[in-house]
């Protein structure tokens, strides 16, 4: 029988006794190209480990490095639906109920039981005033305390005595508040310049003005009396900065209630609310910067 000349050949692949070979390379051959990938990928991890602990170095526990796409601030309202709109029927319990449940939910946290802890709570006052500093963001202070804020001081729209918020007489109530940015200081109109006419009797000291008005010509003298119930109406600056998440946890934004008395019914309305501060703009690209617009429609059939 004629000899096969590859019989042996894949062991003889895997050890070679002649040459003294493991898988074709010597035991010198294997151990410098080990040596080559152990500082080949060392050298890959060390760059990936420096960048990451550069990058660290540059962050805050506390306060997002970047927040370009946290556009300060934003104003938001309660209740709030997909479509902006409040629309329901005085007289059917079942087209208002979603809204004062909203209503009922979001207060819950503004209950005056749970902000009697003096650990966790500060009187800050009733009436407007300068920015409570309770530190820097990287002070080794811990937890900050917060400024209470009773849902008494909503008056009418607080739900404590009318838990339909008005809605069942047909006179509904939203709550606005500003939304939370860590570290952010909201500054007051330096002049009545940039204010309109009509919401110049708005600015005091202390306080971040809110005005609404129609938003449509056509809906002028439709709208009636608004009423503002809050501390000052507005936002007052004894609840900024805020510290997040972390140092502020029992943190509450101060909030304004608008109880609108006088809608004409069975009429679509739009309304549209601004704040107004030196540091606070608009942007047509995003409907809740510093403003807002909602359609109400109180229905009698």
């Amino acid at each position: 029988m004629p000899s096969n000349k590859d019989d042996g050949g894949w062991k003889k692949f895997l050890w070679n006794s002649e040459t003294g070979e493991l898988m074709g390379r010597t035991g010198s051959s294997w151990f410098k190209i080990g040596l080559f990938y152990v500082i080949f990928y060392g050298c890959l991890a060390g760059i990936f480990i420096g960048t990451i602990q550069a990058l660290l170095l540059t962050l805050s526990n506390y306060k997002p490095t970047w927040q370009d796409r946290v556009a300060p601030p934003g104003l938001t309202h309660t209740p709030r639906s997909d479509k902006s709109e409040v629309a329901f029927n005085l007289n059917d319990l079942e087209t208002y109920l979603p809204y004062t449940r909203a209503l009922r939910d979001f207060l819950a946290q503004y209950d005056d039981e749970k902000q009697r802890d003096p650990t966790k709570f500060d009187d800050c006052g009733d009436e407007p005033a300068d920015y409570k500093n309770r530190g820097n963001l990287e002070d080794e202070l811990g937890s900050r305390r917060a400024c209470r804020f009773s849902r008494r001081l909503l008056g009418p729209c607080s739900g404590i005595e009318d838990r339909e918020f008005g809605f069942k007489e047909g006179k509904p109530c939203i709550i606005v508040k500003l939304n939370r940015i860590v570290n952010f200081y909201p500054r007051p109109p330096s002049s009545n310049e940039t204010i309109p006419e009509e919401a110049q009797y708005k600015v005091q000291p202390n306080i971040i003005p809110l005005y609404c008005t129609n938003k449509k010509e056509e809906d002028a003298g439709k709208i009636g009396e608004i009423k503002y119930y809050g501390i000052g109406g507005g936002f007052p600056l004894q609840y900024y900065p805020y510290y997040g998440k972390q140092l502020h946890p029992q943190y509450l934004q101060p909030l304004v209630a608008l109880h609108f008395t006088n809608l004409t019914l069975n009429t679509e309305l739009r309304v549209e609310c601004k704040v107004y501060g030196e540091n606070i703009n608009y942007s047509d690209k995003d409907r809740y910067q510093g403003r807002f617009d909602i359609k109400i429609q109180v229905n009698s059939l």
